[in-house]
């Protein structure tokens, strides 16, 4: 079976004796006397390529931790033996795509999390939000707004991949932080099933070590180019692990990035990724290229033609479609872009509209619960509630109940304590938005909700959606 290389509790992996293998050399030259210490060349030192490659990418890497909620259910909520909801840590990779705080990371890192928190190699700590995602390709685009500017680093291309290539991967492996790993690269263009529902194309296999917590994280090539996005496990063996193209990437995050998905307006436009290797251990040259302008759009009116090779958009230089699509955040209604046209440099001015990125609405669960049921709710405490039950471990205390709401129409009140909704008992307003939120919701119609007045519990049940 392939896991995905995202931590999902401890039960859901195998655990594996790991196996340190310490070999130490001892060198005799000379006689006896000699007791200097023997000077190494160049070619033996300790700081190697990979050792200078590590030290200038590893700012670019970020830890993802998150929590998620799970459910055990239970016959009775008002009982001894009532599980709540409980949260579950999760952890995952992430590559900086703009100093700005835009991160790409796998969507199964991210997927049904109530809380993102990632960590910068430095050890800083900031909330990240969801700005859009991409499940069928397993990606997913988070924002942070960090203290100050991140590091980038150069994304590369798998399609010069060589069978044996070495690969470099960093990430944050069981959860520790910036774990580096080597291996090579084992094959090319593997099609992997995950399960009944998920499956991959053309993925990059590799004895690089990988494991849960590195799902979102890069793998570079020898040169420190992001050559692919570590994705999946082969689960009971050893050293066969799985990345996404890093070509693969560049298109699915421009195309997060882009107004194509979202609100902003488009420019009318195409794009081709292109990518020359002058010289097999030099770095890799990317280009942006136009293949399409659609009539009537901004780019026509602009003057842009097929064939055009974007250069810089504004001030930020162009490689690719990310490039691109990052040049237009925050712009302002008009962008100059610098471009190549048959080998003559041209610039042109091209009205962009609202290029705003349009994150992923975020609402409090206080906002959310009096949208769905028209409750204002404070946690209490036990002593609130024990005196009904001594099982009791507190409530939620009914601060406003809105006129002609789902709790109104059914005759909830100020001063009432919620003690649970469904099967799960209600301690936070988390607990009432995991409710609120979960999958099977419809099922649970009509759903009934647990409260205390007059020193008495009663139920209700409600209907959503009436």
């Amino acid at each position: 079976m392939v896991l995905p290389s995202r931590f999902r509790g401890v039960a859901s992996f195998t655990r594996q004796s790991l196996l340190h293998g310490v070999v130490l050399s001892a060198l005799a030259f000379g006689t006896a006397q000699a007791t200097e210490p023997i000077s190494l060349s160049s070619a033996t030192s300790r700081r190697d390529d990979t050792v200078n490659l590590v030290e200038r990418v590893k700012n670019s890497v970020v830890n993802i931790h998150s929590e998620r909620t799970v459910t055990q259910a239970a016959d009775d909520p008002f009982r001894p033996g009532l599980m709540q909801p409980q949260r579950v840590n999760g952890m995952g990779t992430g590559i900086v795509l703009d100093p700005r705080g835009y991160i790409v990371t796998n969507y199964h890192v991210i997927d049904d999390v109530q809380s993102l928190r990632v960590r910068l190699c430095d050890g800083t700590t900031c909330v990240a939000r969801v700005i859009a995602t991409d499940k069928e390709s397993d990606l997913a685009l988070v924002k942070i707004d960090p203290p100050k500017p991140l590091a980038m680093v150069p994304l590369g291309t798998a399609q010069d991949l060589m069978l044996a290539e070495k690969v470099i991967a960093i990430g944050n492996a069981f959860g520790y932080e910036h774990t580096v790993t080597v291996g090579t690269v084992s094959a090319l263009k593997r099609d992997v099933t995950l399960n009944k529902e998920i499956s991959y194309k053309s993925l990059i296999q590799t004895q690089t070590p990988i494991n849960p917590g590195n799902s979102g994280g890069p793998l570079f090539n020898k040169l420190g180019e992001v050559v692919g996005v570590n994705v999946a496990i082969r689960a009971g063996a050893q050293n066969i692990a799985f990345a996404i193209p890093v070509d693969t990437m560049i298109a699915k995050a421009g195309d997060m990035l882009s107004g194509k998905k979202r609100a902003g307006q488009r420019l009318g436009l195409t794009f081709g990724d292109k990518f020359e290797r002058p010289t097999e251990d030099g770095p890799v040259h990317r280009s942006l290229i136009i293949e399409r302008v659609d009539t009537g759009s901004t780019g026509a009116e602009a003057g842009l033609k097929i064939g055009d090779v974007v250069e810089k958009i504004g001030d930020l230089a162009v490689n690719h479609s990310v490039d691109f699509e990052r040049g237009l955040l925050d712009r302002p209604m008009k962008v100059r872009l610098k471009l190549n046209r048959n080998g003559e440099t041209i610039e042109l001015d091209v009205a962009t509209g609202n290029n705003a990125v349009t994150e992923r609405a975020t609402i409090t669960p206080a906002d959310a619960i009096w949208a769905r049921t028209g409750l204002k709710l404070q946690p209490v405490g036990a002593n609130y509630v024990t005196q009904v039950d001594k099982a009791l471990r507190g409530g939620l205390w009914v601060a406003e109940v809105g006129t002609g709401t789902v709790a109104g129409k059914v005759g909830l009140q100020r001063g009432d304590i919620v003690l649970g909704f469904h099967l799960w008992e209600s301690l936070t307003l988390d607990n009432v938005v995991f409710v609120l939120n979960h999958k099977d919701l419809a099922t649970f119609s009509p759903l009934k909700i647990f409260y205390v007045r007059e020193g008495k519990i009663r139920d209700v049940e409600v209907k959503f959606g009436e």
